[in-house]
């Protein structure tokens, strides 16, 4: 027996984008200069006046953004297939054609065990497209520059200005024990009481269940110091820790099993206020006692939430392994150094510290049960021969102290792996094919590159495009993804926190493209996901759902994945791939 889940939207969001002055938003009725206007409405759906036209509605595929010039559909069914233990999502559009500001609101109705979400999508500014990569890898030519889709807003309320285009996220979470079946979720949309009720979505629920990813270990970045600059909390303090919680919920959701932890502040992306968990004092001149209150609370929030592995932050500094981390007396003094920072990585006064911390960390981890659910680094993304020299003598003295420690870095040079340096290299997306010819297994990476014909997930990266990542890292076998910008939200290598709901580089394009710092938006009471997130989380789930189907990485279906710069990036594809495993149960 079915039961009406009614959600209700009053779309009246005053501007495009989130948080921003609507002073800043305004919505343009005609093209800008050099910028193609948008394409012209169906035949058949040309209304002779603004004022006769009104608004009109349609649905619309998770996987294509709708842009505020984005033009009217054609009305048609949107058929989706789902295995069950799945999250799934469309999208609801209005269009605004008349010359005044137009109310709407719209519901969906569904059986009552399919949980229904609906969200605004938000728009947010991108002045330039990503360089290097031709128009063929871009979503958003001719929309930008302009604003683009990306933060999904909590928000019940918004006004479509004339010629303007909304779009609404819905996400559909089946049950995984859900009867197989097909289900129609029907979509009312009112528009300044004029309603429309024959919008449907059909979800057709296949047998499979989808198991939990296996053996295969995702973390991003996590930094602890945007939360406290942010929210204006104190790093460890009881708001804190109130905060980070549904980030970490968050993760566990779109499919990330790894917590990156700041056990000292990480020596990454500049130098940062301090954050460091494990506290420090020293009772006599060498000599340092240690205390991990901090960092079991860190842990055990993590673990109820549901992470399986700790990602420590590195022992050495970053682009050259040249120097000591810096580690602090107290979180409140960033003077409170223990040693200068132009302390060598191999110099007597850190080898001393190490030496006496490293036993109490093994302590930890061992007491703890988490000694196998660790990842441990040496330094971030070395390169050339000099920074070969120097990783080679942190690795010996790391290997001397900590016999235990087995290491994994962000390195592009196979010669590290094939020297025995690095327990698991991380690969960087272009040279992922190396250390493949090499015969060295490894985990990979993307960032501010590579860029062009490569995978990666910008602002204006094709949302197909990001969500053929699980189906790329499954078929050629990688061993674990890493991302450096999940709440990255500062001037990139400062301290000077910005708003991130205007600014997505770190104020620092074309070094680094537009999205590339973060995926999460700061939410009152917790992340606003962005829609390369959910198309992020959407491909974990299909690196799943390979994995629960049987299906080998060498299938002649996954043939046409040839490289992360040579795949399939078409709806098409995905769609006919998906159709094949879910139909075959």
């Amino acid at each position: 027996m079915l039961r009406v889940l009614v959600t209700t939207l009053i779309i009246a969001v005053v501007g495009l984008a989130c948080s921003a002055p609507p002073s800043l938003i305004e919505p343009a009725s005609e093209a800008p200069d050099g910028v193609p206007s948008p394409e012209p409405r169906p035949a058949g759906t040309q209304a002779a006046t603004a004022q006769e036209a009104g608004p009109t509605c349609w649905l619309e595929s998770s996987l294509r953004r709708v842009y505020p010039t984005t033009a009217s559909k054609p009305d048609a069914t949107l058929e989706i297939l789902a295995a069950r233990n799945e999250r799934l999502a469309f999208q609801v559009c209005v269009r605004n054609e008349l010359t005044k500001p137009v109310h709407a609101e719209i519901s969906v109705k569904g059986p009552d065990e399919l949980r229904i979400l609906v969200r605004r999508v938000g728009y947010v500014p991108m002045p330039h497209h990503t360089t290097d990569t031709e128009a063929s890898e871009l979503e958003g030519v001719g929309h930008i520059p302009g604003f683009v889709p990306d933060p999904l807003f909590p928000e019940q309320a918004v006004v479509a200005g004339p010629l303007e285009t909304h779009a609404f996220w819905v996400t559909v979470t089946v049950p995984k024990d859900v009867k197989p079946g097909v289900r129609d979720l029907a979509v009312t949309v009112l528009t300044d009481k004029k309603i429309r009720t024959d919008l449907t979505a059909r979800v057709d629920v296949r047998e499979l269940v989808i198991q939990p990813r296996r053996d295969f270990p995702a973390t991003h970045w996590f930094y602890a110091d945007s939360l406290c600059d942010w929210y204006k909390v104190q790093p460890f303090e009881e708001k804190f820790w109130q905060i980070l919680e549904p980030y970490i919920r968050n993760s566990v959701e779109h499919g990330l099993n790894v917590q990156h932890t700041p056990l000292f502040t990480p020596p990454t992306d500049g130098v940062k206020r301090p954050v460091q968990l494990v506290r420090v004092t020293t009772p006599s001149e060498g000599k340092y006692e240690f205390d991990f209150t901090d960092v079991k609370r860190w842990t055990d929030l993590a673990t109820r939430c549901g992470m399986e592995y700790f990602e420590w932050s590195h022992f050495f500094t970053q682009w050259g392994v040249q120097n000591a981390i810096r580690v602090y007396r107290s979180n409140q003094d960033p003077s409170s150094l223990l040693w200068p920072p132009e302390t060598g990585a191999t110099s007597d006064m850190y080898r001393n510290f190490l030496a006496q911390f490293l036993p109490e960390f093994h302590k930890f981890l061992v007491d703890e049960k988490l000694l196998e659910r660790s990842f441990f680094h040496v330094s971030d993304e070395p390169h050339g021969d000099a920074h070969l020299e120097n990783y080679r003598k942190a690795r010996a003295m790391l290997k001397e102290l900590a016999p235990w420690m087995k290491v994994m870095d962000a390195i592009s040079d196979v010669r590290f792996a094939q020297q025995g340096l690095t327990d698991m290299p991380i690969a960087g997306l272009a040279a992922a094919r190396d250390f493949t010819q090499a015969d060295v297994p490894a985990w990979v990476y993307f960032c501010c590159g590579p860029r062009g014909r490569y995978l990666n997930r910008f602002l204006d990266t094709p949302l197909v495009k990001i969500r053929m990542s699980g189906w790329l890292f499954y078929a050629l076998k990688a061993r674990g993804f890493l991302h450096w910008g999940h709440n990255y939200w500062y001037k990139f290598q400062t301290q000077q926190l910005i708003d991130p709901f205007v600014e997505t580089c770190g104020l620092n394009w074309p070094g680094l493209s537009y999205g590339d710092t973060m995926v999460v938006y700061p939410g009152k009471e917790g992340p606003i996901d962005s829609i390369r997130w959910e198309q992020f989380g959407q491909s974990f789930q299909d690196y799943a759902l390979l994995q629960s189907a049987g299906v080998k990485p060498d299938d002649p279906m996954l043939a046409d994945i040839k490289g992360y710069d040579d795949f399939p990036k078409t709806e098409e594809w995905l769609a006919a791939a998906r159709k094949k495993i879910l139909l075959a149960q």
